[in-house]
């Protein structure tokens, strides 16, 4: 698998300084949200705030325990990565500290965030999908 394939729409959400206050450049970009893409059969629900890593609806949600942090560590270690516990759980490669992934728990949502760069994003989140899987992946 390769990078997410969703780099260039998640660019085309993005603009620049001198756009910020215009109002139907906004608009316009705005109805790119009417068709979204999906990767590995997830939707894509959002952009990170302060990261702009694109959000993919997982189709269950997460209760964080022993269990299933373990699966997120093991997936982590598959791909070089430690996991950083904070207000919710970050995938970074273990060369360098790069964030690659992090994973929201909400009362009626998991997502799951990716770097669109990263050159195994659409495996990761595959894994990530099928590995925290209320049954065990």
């Amino acid at each position: 698998m390769t990078k997410l394939t969703v780099g260039p729409y998640v660019a085309s959400m993005k603009t620049s300084p001198a756009q910020v206050r215009d109002r139907q450049a906004f608009l316009t970009r705005a109805r790119l949200r009417d068709d979204v893409p999906t990767v590995a059969g997830l939707p894509l629900v959002g952009l990170g705030g302060s990261c702009g890593k694109p959000a993919f609806l997982l189709p269950y949600l997460i209760r964080w325990d022993d269990v299933n942090t373990q699966a997120l560590e093991d997936v982590g270690a598959e791909f070089g990565c430690f996991v950083e516990y904070g207000a919710y759980p970050h995938l970074k490669l273990q060369d360098g500290g790069q964030e690659v992934a992090a994973v929201q728990d909400w009362s009626n949502i998991g997502m799951v965030f990716i770097r669109p760069g990263y050159e195994r994003g659409e495996e990761l989140l595959v894994r990530l999908r099928d590995a925290l899987a209320p049954s065990g992946g």
